[in-house]
């Protein structure tokens, strides 16, 4: 039977993992982007994942591994699922190519050469409208696959502990914004279509609770401190992975270097002050 904290977690996932879909709203209704709002908040968003990784996540990792190991082994069975979890969305990134990959950013200059295209128009050829249309569903498949690990991570959260869900939630969500925007942008250029790009987007970001659904249906009957404990730090060691690799470069690509690391320390601080509020 599923229970109302499960299917609350549930609810927070697919809130982050749908914000796909606002970023192909803002790419095909809104005006030109604002690159200083969008480093701003990318930078948000990575701060509030970096510290609530090592200073939360992680230390409740360790507490809950510690109960089967002891102090001793617990803090080493943290460390392991720790680089356990960013040797896997590592690995992700090596398997998918640098031209798609979410993680890979992107510079003002190529979302600029993007706008200057008029879409609809017979100023892209048959062939580089098929590239990239491909390149679209392409971007689609590989935010899907990231979003696996990011579901469950939300998920997890949320089920142990709802307000640490609902911050990791919404600062998955702010990242999963320009993601929306990556797979819009090509599908809309290639067909012209705002509606396709749109439901590309947003499929996209559906892995995340089908991660939930498939992640927990296979997990959950084995749940305990052990299992759990190795999750959460594994989970830690993505997010920070996530953050390091994508957010932050992508936040001083879209914007100026103070401006990002500005953000980072106002996600940091907003997410201290929570956690204190909430302790």
């Amino acid at each position: 039977m599923i229970t109302s904290a499960e299917l609350t977690a549930f609810g927070l996932t697919a809130f982050a993992g749908l914000a796909t879909g606002v970023g192909s709203l803002i790419a095909l209704w809104a005006g030109k982007t604002s690159t200083k709002f969008l480093s701003a908040s990318l930078g948000f968003s990575a701060g509030v994942m970096i510290y609530v990784s090592l200073v939360e996540i992680f230390q409740k990792a360790r507490h809950a591994l510690a109960i089967p190991f002891g102090e001793r082994g617990g803090s080493w069975a943290a460390v392991g699922g720790f680089f356990l979890g960013v040797g896997l969305i590592a690995l992700i990134d090596r398997l998918i190519p640098e031209s798609i990959n979410p993680h890979e950013a992107h510079t003002k200059e190529e979302v600029a050469a993007h706008e200057t295209v008029p879409p609809g128009t017979n100023t892209l050829k048959h062939k580089d409208q098929k590239k990239l249309l491909r390149m679209g569903m392409f971007t689609a498949l590989a935010v899907g696959i990231h979003n696996f690990p990011e579901g469950l991570a939300t998920f997890l959260a949320a089920l142990r502990e709802p307000s640490l869900g609902i911050a990791i939630a919404v600062a998955i969500a702010i990242h999963n914004i320009p993601e929306g925007i990556s797979v819009a942008v090509p599908v809309y250029y290639a067909t012209g279509s705002k509606k396709r790009a749109f439901w590309y987007s947003f499929a996209s970001g559906l892995a995340e609770p089908v991660g939930v659904l498939v992640g927990y249906t296979i997990l959950k009957p084995f749940m305990g401190d052990t299992l759990f404990g190795i999750l959460f730090a594994a989970v830690a060691g993505i997010m920070v992975y996530i953050s390091l690799d994508e957010l932050l470069p992508s936040a001083r690509e879209y914007g100026e270097h103070h401006i990002a690391i500005g953000g980072l320390f106002a996600g940091m601080a907003v997410m201290a002050v929570s956690l204190l509020l909430f302790m």
